[in-house]
């Protein structure tokens, strides 16, 4: 995780969209990424993948009542997809999904082991107060 780097630069397409902090505003997070991704003529997987898990952890982990999460897309030079989900839960960070060898990850970390083995790169990053965000990329120079 080095976003430091990955924080400076400058994104050629973005795409943010508030949703409500529930099942089905994870599901909606899914399709909109899918269409966003269909209209920068991007392919769908495993970005949709990483949006659905990342969403559906705002809406079940990171949910406080009356607020909403927040997904972005942004489209950076070189070839870089980064997906950022923020919800308003930051004093709940995930921890780092690194599965030990032969062992299974608990049943609330099994989607940040996908993330994980899907992006070439992820984090969190907390603030502004109340937020975080779990953010993951995709190195795009295979795809075009």
């Amino acid at each position: 995780m080095n976003e430091e780097i990955t924080a400076l630069r400058t994104p050629l397409r973005q795409f943010t969209v508030p949703l409500s902090a529930t099942r089905r505003g994870a599901r909606l997070a899914r399709l909109l990424a899918t269409e966003q991704l269909r209209s920068w003529g991007l392919p769908f997987d495993p970005a949709r993948l990483i949006v659905a898990e990342l969403a559906a952890n705002a809406a079940v982990h990171g949910r406080v009542p009356g607020r909403s999460f927040r997904l972005g897309l942004l489209l950076a030079a070189p070839a870089t997809l980064r997906i950022e989900v923020t919800d308003a839960r930051g004093e709940q960070l995930p921890a780092q999904a690194r599965a030990t060898a032969g062992a299974e990850p608990a049943e609330a970390g099994r989607g940040l082991v996908l993330v994980e083995a899907l992006a070439d790169r992820w984090g969190v990053r907390t603030g502004p107060v109340p937020c975080k965000t779990v953010w993951a990329e995709l190195d795009l120079g295979a795809c075009g």
